[in-house]
């Protein structure tokens, strides 16, 4: 467009929206000279007069319609204006903040809503809608401890069917809704949040709802693609749907990856039932079973559209992946370095011993109740703990308080670690203050943390703090490149993240928290820095009776297999486990039940490939996420120009 073109679009503009401009600019202009100096978010009721002065233009019909231009008009301005604030004095008014998204937001589902009215209305929409459904309905019952895992192989087959048939809007439409119900099956669980006194139920129901959505759309952003690929071919092939499975396993990395990371229903976690369908883990982790998983089901949907022995042929590879990955299990398991707990006698493995309490989550931070939640956990290890002990394992917030603010408690943890001659790790709450400016929301670093209790060592205890925290639960993504995020109270823990990876002696392990063990990065900086052992403690009374404490372990068993990594892992409610290098459990527990396990804990003494390669696969996923997007976009703006394409030899 030239800029006499442009000049002209904006000549034949109507008076009426011009004035609409007008208004807003002027409005959000001397609002924004008005602004106080006060720190964070305000309040300040004239910033509620852009939204009532933009009402009235709703009754002038030149200047609302198109009611997007009239919309979008308002968006831009108001946002503008609120960015400028932010930016030149960190700070933001929080009347501005409603009026700026809040309208938008109800425009946009709006749209949305109408958008699939229109589709549901269609017969194509509809039979789209039930493929997609029996693929990711039934696929959410593949993660353990759900039956269906080896399935998993075919059943994405209705849905794959469903994008070759159908375009691209349908696709998209019916993809979103199965995803709904896949993942609200796989994270029903988070409402049992509800229950806890203390939790804000309303939020974090709505925040459930949120996340669903939220997770369902990286299945949406796969189909997208799909049915962008299958359109886009080069010398008569498809060259992007070839390498969808990758671009799938690719989708998976990248929301492992940053502050919202949520990397817990991978499609490679489905096999977890199985030992011997999980060793190739050793080799190709979890992503090369995705890549596995979607090609299964994506050859077996493209044999449908073939004739003869070509057809057989392809209705064949699950099978092949199946027995080929159960064969090679089988002979990494008949080996006698694989035999569960192998060489766990030896003087150098540890005797390590898990306390598991099972204190209700929702008496759990009560202050009339903490002398008795610390005296049940404590006599539980007096009592049950064997002498020989090397390490006794104390659950995540064992101690529910700043253990700082404790003392006789660090006093009685001292004491018994010289009375039981044993390492003692506990998790509890630490804070550290960084500044004395009262209006600061950042007085006070709060830290999620374990401490290490040490015989004949009467110093402050040594201190790991939880790395990777749980999004809008124990932090607001972005709060450090954004600092007025912290003036927020969600209900959150709003917790500071830590930085260091410790390896303590003499055995050489490595303290995880929670959320931490499912993270192959902070495994692998573990290993390297000469880590044998993970001890994994954990929380997961939060969720109830529900499968979230099976699914937990099943990541971290898998995670174990990858990198050949023993686990001792303590839940305070269950379950809790020793897992050997190979994936072996020993002594779970059951979902709330009181019990203190205790053997000798092989370490690590064997190195898997992927040990060696994950970090760069990790990486090459995440740029080939990028790289397929770009060149999906690209062929399709070359195909747009010139269909078909004619790329020269």
């Amino acid at each position: 467009m030239t800029i006499d073109q442009f000049l002209n679009k904006l000549k034949a503009l109507p008076r009426a929206y011009k004035i609409y401009i007008a208004v807003l600019v002027a409005v959000e202009f001397v609002l924004f000279l008005l602004r106080p100096d006060t720190p964070g978010l305000y309040t300040q009721i004239p910033q509620l007069l852009p939204i009532v002065a933009a009402l009235p233009f709703l009754f002038i019909k030149n200047a609302r319609r198109p009611f997007a231009r009239f919309m979008n008009t308002y968006g831009i301005i108001v946002f503008t204006f609120l960015a400028l604030d932010y930016l030149t004095r960190s700070h933001a008014g929080l009347f501005q903040i409603v009026t700026t998204f809040i309208p938008m937001m109800l425009y946009w589902f709006a749209l949305f809503i109408r958008w699939n009215v229109k589709l549901f209305k269609q017969k194509d929409a509809r039979i789209a809608i039930a493929l997609a459904t029996i693929s990711w309905g039934f696929l959410a019952f593949a993660f353990p401890p759900l039956p269906l895992g080896p399935a998993t192989l075919v059943l994405l087959v209705p849905w794959f069917i469903m994008l070759n048939k159908y375009n691209r809007e349908t696709a998209v439409f019916a993809t979103f809704w199965a995803s709904m119900v896949y993942n609200t099956v796989n994270y029903y669980w988070i409402r049992n949040v509800m229950n806890v006194e203390t939790a804000p139920s309303g939020l974090i129901f709505l925040g459930l709802i949120l996340l669903i959505a939220y997770l369902s759309l990286f299945n949406v952003l796969a189909a997208f693609a799909y049915s962008t690929a299958k359109n886009l071919k080069i010398k008569g092939k498809a060259y992007l749907l070839i390498l969808f499975p990758v671009f799938f396993a690719s989708i998976e990395m990248f929301r492992t990856h940053g502050d919202f990371a949520f990397p817990w229903n991978h499609l490679g976690y489905t096999f977890g039932n199985y030992l011997e369908l999980i060793q190739a883990l050793s080799i190709i982790g979890v992503f090369g079973y995705t890549i596995l998983i979607v090609t299964s089901n994506q050859v077996v949907a493209y044999a449908f559209l073939q004739k003869g022995r070509k057809k057989l042929a392809l209705f064949a590879v699950p099978f092949v992946i199946f027995m080929a990955l159960l064969i090679h299990g089988s002979c990494v398991l008949s080996s006698p370095e694989a035999a569960p707990y192998h060489n766990a006698s030896a003087p150098e493995n540890p005797s390590i011993a898990m306390v598991q309490p099972s204190i209700a989550q929702g008496a759990k931070w009560s202050k009339a109740r903490f002398d008795s939640i610390v005296t049940k956990t404590f006599n539980m290890a007096l009592d049950s703990v064997q002498p020989g002990t090397n390490l006794i394992l104390l659950a995540e917030t064992a101690i529910p308080d700043h253990i700082r603010r404790q003392p006789l408690v660090l006093r009685r943890l001292h004491q018994m670690a010289d009375m039981r001659n044993s390492s003692i790790l506990t998790g509890a709450l630490d804070y550290k203050r960084v500044s004395d400016d009262m209006n600061n929301p950042r007085r006070f670093e709060i830290y999620n943390a374990s401490f290490l209790f040490t015989p004949g060592d009467p110093n402050f205890p040594q201190r790991y703090i939880k790395k990777h925290l749980v999004p809008f639960s124990e932090r607001i993504p972005f709060d450090d490149v954004f600092p007025i995020l912290n003036y927020v109270d969600l209900g959150e823990g709003d917790f500071v993240p830590g930085k260091e990876t410790p390896v303590y002696g003499p055995y050489n392990w490595t303290p995880y928290i929670c959320y931490d063990a499912i993270f192959g990065d902070l495994i692998r900086d573990a290993i390297r820095a000469g880590s044998r052992l993970m001890v994994n403690i954990t929380n997961d009374g939060w969720f109830g009776r529900s499968t979230a404490p099976f699914q937990h372990l099943n990541i971290v068993r898998h995670l174990a297999v990858t990198y050949g990594y023993p686990v001792a892992r303590l839940a305070n409610s269950g379950v809790s486990a020793f897992i050997d290098q190979y994936g072996h459990y020993d002594q779970n527990t059951g979902i709330f039940e009181m019990r203190v396990i205790q053997r000798k804990m092989p370490l690590k003494t064997r190195s898997t490939f992927y040990t060696s390669v994950g970090e760069f696969v990790e990486t090459a996923l995440l740029w080939f996420f990028a790289i397929y997007l770009v060149a999906l976009f690209a062929i399709a703006k070359l195909h747009k120009w010139r269909c078909p394409i004619v790329i020269p030899d």
